[in-house]
């Protein structure tokens, strides 16, 4: 990859937030550090809800760590899960609804050294980390791009992964991730 193509425009992020979920789904995720573009292709995802969904951050409403999720759409939420992993999520709709997509996994295509199957793994193969909090995805240096070799993809719709506290929420089907794929972080 010589040149990553150009990225989202904001409306694509600007849409229901599983929409915006399965659509993430093959597209790139560019992250340019030190001036070499670091390249994967997002192969799962997790869609949160907003304030009604149990699992989600924002279901404790608006707080300093929550501020980025009810955000304008088109932003990462970057948190640190364990004191020590990153986790990045790209807020959708509105601003005001607290609606976000984690990102779980990425297939590695450009200047990725070490696995992204995971969402820690993720940030860490990224550079991804807590400085990216409420960066804005619609910028030169870190953002989504379409694939130049889209091609179809099926989608699997599973359960979320690590939300068991979350009652009913637990069990929605709410993770998405391209059958066949061998980065996707747990089958």
């Amino acid at each position: 990859m010589h040149r990553p193509p150009p990225m989202l425009p904001r409306s694509f992020y600007d849409r229901d937030t599983v929409v915006v979920a399965q659509a993430l789904l093959g597209k790139l995720l560019v992250h340019r550090v030190e001036e070499t573009p670091r390249v994967g292709r997002i192969v799962e995802v997790e869609a949160y809800l907003g304030p009604q969904d149990l699992a989600a951050h924002s279901s404790k409403g608006l707080t300093p760590r929550t501020r980025a999720m009810f955000g304008p759409p088109g932003h990462a939420y970057v948190y640190l899960i364990y004191g020590m992993h990153h986790c990045m999520n790209v807020v959708t709709g509105a601003p005001g609804t607290g609606t976000a997509v984690l990102l779980r996994a990425l297939e590695p295509v450009a200047n990725l050294a070490a696995p992204a199957n995971g969402p820690g793994r993720l940030c860490k193969a990224m550079g991804i980390d807590k400085s990216h909090y409420g960066h804005d995805l619609c910028s030169e240096d870190f953002y989504i791009a379409e694939a130049d070799d889209a091609s179809p993809i099926t989608i699997v719709t599973r359960p979320r992964i690590g939300v068991d506290y979350a009652g009913e929420w637990a069990a929605r089907p709410l993770r998405f991730y391209i059958e066949g794929n061998p980065h996707v972080s747990r089958k």
